[in-house]
């Protein structure tokens, strides 16, 4: 009883969210054209459905929500590894990273569009750089917490070359760390899908807005649903994987 105890309360939690929910537009508190009822979601995302709408723009934010998560986090990984093992290269890098981590990732949308134009390329250049930093920064930590310890016992089991160390110690210490911050990213990339397609780039982003200028809110319900469901689904599966590849931790 006590194991199922959080289930039943996070269930009661949600059905009373949802009974409020319906009861503010009911009752007038709030106008349904700004906030439609639980109620009236499923017509809407059947409408959708059927007009075939749905399923184009899920199919296309994954898209752009996969291939720039894959860049942005190889990109981060890669160079927070390099850092994070060297010095020279910190600090090679240490004034740009000071220079371009303030910069959110909204501002690179007009340079987005002006070198890839309103298409898939930019959603997914400005999703790549939503999560870079995220893996970077965790990554590059993970490396540089690593303990002296094990490198010290690299060199004396003959672990010496840069490839071997970071392949038998630093990956193996660090890989927990590296997904904390993938999980992070996985995140901000679906805040990162939004901000990259409401300027006109197909998928539910741009949906989204277009919904909202017609005040069509329970379309906008719809495809909010829709990112937090896919996005559960993903964060599952991710935590399924990283349970699976770390199951050698105590």
């Amino acid at each position: 009883m006590k194991n199922s105890r959080p289930y039943i309360l996070g269930l009661a939690g949600l059905v009373a969210f949802l009974g409020l929910w319906e009861l503010a537009p009911r009752l007038g508190f709030v106008n349904p054209m700004l906030l439609p009822a639980p109620s009236a979601i499923p017509a809407a995302l059947r409408g959708e459905i059927a007009s075939g709408m749905w399923q184009d723009a899920m199919a296309s934010s994954i898209g752009h929500y996969l291939l720039g998560l894959v860049i942005g986090s190889a990109c981060g990984v890669a160079l927070g590894v390099l850092t994070g093992m060297f010095r020279v290269a910190e600090e090679s890098v240490a004034w740009v990273v000071r220079l371009l981590r303030p910069i959110p990732g909204l501002a690179w949308v007009p340079f987005a569009i002006i070198w890839f134009g309103v298409n898939a390329p930019a959603a997914i250049f400005i999703i790549a750089m939503g999560v870079f930093w995220i893996v970077y920064f965790a990554t590059f930590g993970a490396v540089r917490s690593v303990d002296r310890d094990l490198l010290e016992v690299a060199d004396a089991f003959g672990f010496r070359s840069a490839w071997s160390r970071l392949v038998k110690i630093i990956l193996p210490a660090a890989i927990p760390g590296i997904f904390v911050g993938l999980r992070t990213a996985l995140g901000q990339a679906w805040m990162a899908v939004v901000a990259a397609e409401i300027f006109g780039v197909f998928g539910l982003g741009q949906r989204m807005m277009q919904a909202s200028s017609l005040l069509a809110t329970d379309i906008v319900v719809v495809y909010m649903l829709t990112m937090a469901v896919l996005y559960g689904l993903i964060d599952t599966g991710f935590m399924r994987l990283q349970n699976w590849l770390l199951r050698w931790k105590p």
